[in-house]
């Protein structure tokens, strides 16, 4: 278990403490009426940690505290390290980003979009082109998910048993090969749809290392960085870290027990695109890492140029996400975010009407929690909390506008 410690003063990295406070004195409030049951923030400028909070309860009912070492769900945050994970393998020539996916993966090898029709009796014709791995890195696959409640196509996969959940005894091989044998909801290439493309991305991995997912990210990632909290359950020596699960109740929030216990079992399978748990201290040594260009304390997880490559927009025309995305769920639609090889991308701040440099990298996780990496700035920026889902308050652009506001270099 790692400890986290402040690892400078905030006034001697650019940043003024008295408007930091700012930070802390705005969730506060979000905690004093219930809306969030608590939260943990790190700020770090040039790989180091300048600001460190937490305020709240990790558990509500119970009377106990946000710590330092409280255990998160991370949900969709597990998305940048599995992109990471499959572009370690890219830089061993285990695949092209261009390569077809159905070279590894059958039910690929032929995909069909819908085009008409109920989802009993979908209408679809084939694919113009093939599904590419560069289309699940960056969700352009035409593939979604069962929750969005969106599109015919989404019913297809609850219909299959695929809403936030899946069913019982499912293996990852068995919950690609029903994905990817559903319709595409559009040509690939030719939209953004948030989507288990990510969880097929980590069926991959297993196919390119000859290693499960969880055996490849422990012994390629989370070891060599340090991350021993980081892993796909809660154990039971540690439940006692583990924050509770909340949902909005008009403006209170209260317990989701029965969601949440879904933390504390071994997973029937591990797809990549959510289900890690995480600590504030883990989070930021692959944040870190990142902003060192993928090395941290001399491990180097992948090359800085493929690093560069991940975080251009890869949208279609450099597009973002306002343009592109369908009407799907999305952790970003913003106008003026793209989107890369497993992050969004911050391409035109006046667009955005955010303080973000252009360049800034990110992504979030279902229970509201970010991260963002800023190259410009050296900045990086995690906030924790468990509120599902991640849509009901403007946390994280609240977070950003107080955070920039601090920066006075």
């Amino acid at each position: 278990m790692g400890t986290l410690e402040l690892q400078g003063e905030a006034s001697e990295f650019g940043m003024d403490p008295v408007r930091l406070e700012r930070v802390r004195t705005h969730f506060e409030n979000y905690v004093s009426d219930r809306r969030l049951p608590g939260w943990q923030i790190t700020v770090a400028r040039s790989g180091r940690v300048i600001w460190s909070e937490q305020h709240g309860h990790r558990d509500r009912d119970a009377g106990l505290d946000v710590a330092d070492n409280t255990i998160w769900r991370i949900y969709s945050m597990t998305k940048p390290i599995t992109s990471i994970a499959a572009m370690m393998l890219y830089e061993e020539g285990k695949f092209d980003l261009n390569s077809p996916a159905g070279k590894w993966i059958d039910s690929l090898r032929s995909p069909n979009v819908y085009v008409s029709g109920l989802p009993t009796a979908p209408k679809t014709v084939p694919a113009t082109e093939p599904v590419r791995v560069h289309h699940l890195l960056s969700h352009t696959s035409g593939l979604t998910y069962g929750f969005q409640y969106c599109h015919p196509t989404d019913a297809i996969y609850r219909a299959k048993g695929y809403d936030f959940g899946s069913p019982k005894g499912a293996t990852l091989e068995t919950v690609v090969d029903d994905w990817c044998s559903s319709p595409l909801r559009f040509q690939p290439g030719s939209g953004w749809n948030y989507s288990h493309s990510t969880d097929v991305l980590g069926r991959l991995i297993e196919i390119w290392s000859g290693q499960s997912l969880q055996d490849f990210m422990k012994e390629r990632i989370f070891d060599p960085l340090g991350m021993s909290d980081t892993e796909w359950f809660c154990p039971e020596e540690k439940l006692d870290r583990l924050a509770m699960l909340y949902v909005p109740a008009k403006r209170d929030s209260i317990a989701a027990t029965d969601m949440a216990r879904g933390a504390t079992h071994f997973p029937s399978w591990h797809g990549g695109g959510g289900g890690l748990l995480s600590t504030a201290y883990d989070y930021n040594r692959f944040m870190t890492m990142l902003l060192n260009g993928g090395e941290l304390d001399g491990v180097r997880l992948i090359s800085d140029r493929t690093l560069a490559l991940m975080t251009e927009n890869h949208l279609a025309n450099d597009a973002d996400l306002k343009d592109t995305a369908v009407d799907s769920f999305s952790e970003d639609g913003q106008a003026g975010v793209g989107f890369g090889l497993g992050f969004s991308v911050v391409t035109d701040r006046r667009k955005n009407k955010s303080l973000m440099s252009e360049g800034t990298y990110q992504w979030g996780g279902a229970a509201s929690t970010i991260f963002w990496v800023d190259p410009v700035e050296e900045l990086t920026v995690g906030f924790y909390t468990q509120l599902l889902p991640s849509s009901t308050y403007p946390i994280r652009r609240d977070l950003a506008q107080l955070v920039y506001g601090s920066l006075v270099d």
